[in-house]
């Protein structure tokens, strides 16, 4: 069986008990986002829809039961999505290359729309969080994209248009690659001086060491929460600059470079938000 090409569907961002706060905060940084959802497994959400992608504030509201995989996980960006359009075949290549993947799992939300009730619906092939140390990353088969991917939720006052990348920290890029190498197959993988990169569709995963991020982001990345490796920061492409400099510029330790904007993770639940064109 043919390696499938890493194409990013979503990225998700954990706030815990504190999804009120999260929409409000993620809304004064420009960003549109979907009535609040409820998963049957027991979570809530806000997206931020883009063309072909998404971010995703996850949490839960305390009024019924917490979904299991995401109770252990700090707020941060947490879950890194890839597409797919059958979960059992992913399911197969997982186990082909004898990664630590997850039964496929089926769950829904029910959608106001149009005056009625209907279920986004969704079919997932996790790998197991326990044996990945980055987070969760697992492909997602879309069953209802018409009622996810909607146009009167993609336009943003900030601006944004895609997810443009995702930085992940890691002590040893190579070894962390193997997990990649393992799901899309060698040529999936591009060595930089050291550094991982993953072209994923319009995005990239960048696997660097921590002195790398550090370099980069400096204060502005997230912290590891205890971790040795995890997801410092996500950047997200907007249609201009300029425009998304007016936004963003009284956002509080905003870090202001000639081609791009950088939020604090401090100010973005652990999260460093790049904004580049």
């Amino acid at each position: 069986m043919a390696a499938p090409a890493p194409v990013l569907d979503h990225v998700v961002i954990d706030v815990r008990d504190r999804i009120d706060e999260a929409m409000h905060c993620f809304q004064s940084l420009g960003f549109y986002l979907t009535p609040r959802g409820r998963h049957i497994l027991g979570s809530v959400n806000h997206l931020a829809m883009f063309a072909t992608d998404y971010l995703e504030l996850l949490g839960f509201a305390g009024d019924g039961p917490i979904r299991p995989e995401i109770r252990r996980f700090p707020v941060g960006l947490n879950g890194l999505v890839f597409k797919t359009a059958d979960a059992d075949a992913v399911y197969g290549q997982a186990e082909a290359a004898a990664l630590p993947v997850l039964p496929v799992q089926s769950f829904s939300r029910p959608l106001a729309l149009d005056g009625a009730t209907r279920d986004a619906r969704f079919r997932t092939t996790r790998l197991d969080p326990d044996k990945v140390d980055m987070g969760r990353v697992y492909f997602c088969e879309h069953q209802t994209p018409d009622l996810v991917w909607r146009p009167e939720w993609q336009t943003h006052t900030n601006g944004a248009c895609a997810i443009a990348r995702v930085v992940v920290a890691t002590a040893e890029p190579r070894h962390t690659a193997r997990l990649f190498r393992g799901l899309f197959g060698d040529d999936a993988i591009a060595d930089r001086d050291g550094s991982q990169i993953i072209s994923a569709g319009n995005a990239r995963v960048e696997l660097f060491t921590p002195d790398a991020i550090a370099a980069e982001f400096g204060e502005t990345a997230a912290e590891p929460a205890g971790r040795t490796e995890f997801m410092a920061a996500l950047g997200i492409r907007v249609r201009s600059l300029p425009e998304a400099r007016r936004y963003l510029r009284s956002v509080r330790g905003l870090r202001d470079e000639p081609h791009r904007l950088v939020v604090p993770a401090g100010v973005a639940f652990n999260t460093a938000v790049v904004f580049t064109e």
